[in-house]
């Protein structure tokens, strides 16, 4: 597959969050926001009737797209990539003008499939760029969902960003226990909490959160301590090593458990220190899907260091960890 310069892609964030989280609320804002550029909205309504185009702010400068046939990861996601594509060659002929855009999920959606429509779609992957997964968690009911349900631990796994609302509505004490236990969770996503949606646009756009192409550096910050055991079915964990990895075997292996666990992984990413290569190795993946390039180069006297995070449920930590020990060369 030819590589396409990212400046020429179409940068795409996918907003999601369980029902009633505010998701809207914060789209709303984005489109009244003086930013400068157009965005085309792609909705997507659980039901035959769709609500939010109602709600949604008017304005000429956006192209609102309503998707109401079922959920946009399962039944409909033939006709994100039908919608996707026909606004791409609207763009081009010059029918429609945006520069980027911003689909909004339904509240029982799991992201990871809407992700990988961006990697398994040659079309789209030529146009599009994804650019972040933002989730909105409810501060005042969060604890129950995620409690009782599958999809909303899998949009707090799937997360580039995390943005709280309603904190206004929660002791403190409680906002902080759901932070912690968000960040057990994911620990690679920055959370912050938001009133009515009032979140700074640079904290939501053009944040390269997502990024299977380009050759991303983890950041050392979301990592300093590994996420404790949790009762969530999402959980995570981090492995480090500074001894050096056998390229094969370190391919070989992360192949292998891609095979045996990539419905269960719904994030991994990570900086690897691999024998002989001047250069630190990136590797990210979703699901199924695992991608690679090289890095920066390490520097003379850095101190050289394998740094992988693992997102999923129910993975077994033990198992990685001993394979990932048995790819030290």
């Amino acid at each position: 597959m030819p590589a396409v310069e990212n400046k020429d892609l179409i940068p795409v964030t996918i907003l999601t969050g369980f029902l009633g989280a505010g998701k809207t609320t914060l789209l709303n804002r984005i489109l009244t926001e003086k930013h400068g550029e157009k965005i085309a909205v792609i909705e997507n309504e659980f039901g035959a009737e769709g609500v939010d185009n109602e709600i949604l702010v008017e304005d000429k400068d956006e192209q609102i797209v309503e998707m109401n046939n079922g959920c946009v990861c399962c039944t409909v996601r033939g006709d994100l990539v039908r919608i996707l594509g026909d606004l791409g060659r609207k763009r081009k002929r010059g029918e429609l003008k945006f520069d980027r855009v911003i689909i909004e999920t339904t509240g029982l959606a799991n992201p990871g499939p809407v992700a990988q429509t961006f990697f398994m779609d040659e079309t789209i992957h030529d146009q599009y760029l994804l650019d972040a997964v933002v989730t909105v968690v409810d501060a005042k009911h969060a604890a129950k969902q995620l409690d009782e349900h599958d999809e909303a631990r899998r949009q707090v796994g799937f997360a580039d960003r995390i943005l709280l609302s309603k904190t206004d509505l929660v002791e403190d004490g409680k906002v902080d226990a759901l932070m912690k236990r968000l960040r057990a969770m994911n620990p690679r996503a920055p959370q912050k909490k938001v009133h009515m949606g009032e979140a700074d646009i640079k904290e939501i756009l053009d944040i390269r959160g997502f990024n299977l192409n380009a050759a991303l550096e983890l950041d050392p910050a979301f990592l300093e301590s590994d996420a404790h055991e949790h009762n969530d079915e999402v959980t995570s964990f981090v492995w480090k090593d500074p001894r050096p990895l056998h390229m094969e075997k370190i391919e070989t292996f992360l192949s292998l458990m891609v095979q045996n666990y990539g419905e269960d992984l719904l994030r991994y990413k990570g900086v690897l220190n691999v024998q002989g290569e001047p250069r630190r190795m990136i590797f990210q993946g979703v699901h199924m899907l695992m991608g690679g390039t090289p890095g920066k180069p390490w520097q003379p006297g850095e101190a050289r260091e394998s740094v992988m995070v693992f997102i999923g449920r129910k993975l077994p930590r033990r198992l990685f960890e001993e394979g990932l020990a048995y790819c030290i060369a």
